[in-house]
C-alpha cells in the first residue's frame, strides 16, 4: 500500500538520525542511557546480567539497533520485527535526557516534558506498526479460525447432529486429528517465524554495526579535516594580516613624514614668494607713482604752453579786427 511506503520511512528517519548522532557523539548518548542501564541491571537474572555495565557500550548497541531497525522499516523488510525492535530502544536511549520530574528549572522542565511525550508518541506509532499485518491474517486470527473450525467439527460429530450416525470412536479420532493438525500448524508457523525473523534481526544488527562503523569512519576524517582546515585558515589569516597591518602602519608613517617634509619647504617657499611679490609690488608702485608724476608735469606744461599759444593767437586776431568764431560747446 502506498501509505505504508511513505509512512515507514518517515517514522524511521528519526531513529536513523538519532543512532548516527549517538555513534558520532557517544558521551551525551551514554549520559542519556545511564538511568536505563541502572534500572535494567537491577532486574533479576538472566536479564540483569546480560545488560552491559558501561553506559557507552549500551548506547552504542542501542544506536546500532536503531540504525538497523530504521533501515529495515524504511525499506519495508520485516517491518513488524523492525518496529518492535525500535520500540524497545525509545525510552532507554532518551530516559536520562527527558527526566522532567527531577528538573527544577521551569523552562527546562517544560522542554523535557515535551520531549518525553514525543517519545511516548513515537512508541505508540511503533506499537501500531509492529501490529500492522498489511492486510494479511495474523497468527492470532489464524488460531481463532482453526479453533472455530475444530469446534464446528466437534459439534457436527456429536450425537443428535445432522451426522448423528457417526460413532464416538470416529468423534474421538476427529478431535485428536484436529488437535494434532492445530499443534503441527502452530509449530510450523512458530518455526517459520523464528527462521524468517532471526536472519532479518541478525542482518539488521550486522548492517547497523556496519553503517555505524562506516558513519564513524567517514565522519571522523571530515570533522578532523574541517578542524585542521579551520586552523590553517586562521593561522594564514593571522600570518598575512600582521604583515599587512605592519606595512600599512609603516606606509602611513612614511606618507605623514613625506607630507611633513614636503609641506614645510612649500610653506617656506610660498612665504618667501609672497614677500618677493610684496616687495616687487611696492617697488613697482613707487616707480609707477614717479612716472605718473612726471607725465602729469609734462601734460601740465604742454597744456599751459598750448593755452598761451591759443591766447596769443586770439589776441592777434582781435587786434587785426578779425572776428573770432565761437565754438559751440557739445553740451
Amino acid at each position: 500500500m502506498l501509505i505504508r511506503r511513505i509512512a515507514r520511512p518517515l517514522l524511521s528517519a528519526v531513529f536513523i538520525g538519532q543512532g548516527i548522532d549517538s555513534l558520532l557523539n557517544p558521551k551525551p548518548a551514554a549520559e542519556a542511557a545511564a538511568p536505563a542501564v541502572d534500572g535494567l541491571r537491577a532486574l533479576p537474572d538472566p536479564v540483569g546480567s546480560a545488560i552491559p555495565s558501561d553506559p557507552q557500550t549500551f548506547a552504542q548497541i542501542n544506536a546500532a539497533v536503531q540504525i538497523g531497525g530504521g533501515l529495515l522499516l524504511a525499506t519495508g523488510k520485516a517491518p513488524r520485527i523492525a518496529s518492535a525492535a525500535l520500540a524497545f530502544t525509545v525510552l532507554p536511549a532518551n530516559l536520562g535526557a527527558h527526566m522532567f520530574w527531577s528538573e527544577s528549572d521551569p523552562a527546562l522542565k517544560a522542554q523535557k516534558r515535551k520531549d518525553f511525550l514525543t517519545d511516548l508518541s513515537l512508541l505508540g506509532g511503533l506499537m501500531i506498526a509492529s501490529a500492522d499485518t498489511a492486510g494479511k491474517p495474523s497468527l492470532g486470527w489464524r488460531g481463532r479460525q482453526a479453533a472455530e473450525r475444530l469446534s464446528e467439527r466437534v459439534s457436527s460429530a456429536l450425537p443428535g447432529s445432522s451426522d448423528g450416525s457417526d460413532t464416538f470412536d470416529e468423534l474421538g479420532e476427529r478431535i485428536v486429528h484436529g488437535l494434532q493438525v492445530g499443534a503441527e500448524r502452530g509449530r510450523e508457523l512458530a518455526s517459520t517465524a523464528a527462521e524468517r525473523g532471526a536472519p532479518y534481526a541478525e542482518a539488521a544488527l550486522e548492517r547497523g554495526r556496519e553503517l555505524a562503523s562506516t558513519a564513524a569512519e567517514r565522519g571522523a576524517p571530515y570533522a578532523e579535516a574541517a578542524l585542521e582546515r579551520g586552523r590553517e585558515l586562521a593561522s594564514t589569516a593571522a600570518e598575512r594580516g600582521a604583515p599587512l597591518a605592519k606595512k600599512a602602519r609603516k606606509r602611513g608613517e612614511e606618507l605623514a613624514s613625506t607630507a611633513a617634509e614636503k609641506g614645510a619647504p612649500l610653506a617656506k617657499k610660498a612665504r618667501k614668494r609672497g614677500e618677493e611679490l610684496a616687495d616687487t609690488a611696492l617697488d613697482r608702485g613707487a616707480e609707477l607713482a614717479e612716472i605718473a608724476r612726471l607725465r602729469g608735469s609734462e601734460f601740465a606744461n604742454t597744456a599751459a604752453a598750448r593755452g598761451s599759444q591759443l591766447a596769443d593767437a586770439a589776441r592777434e586776431r582781435v587786434a587785426d579786427g578779425v572776428p573770432t568764431r565761437r565754438r559751440r560747446r557739445p553740451w
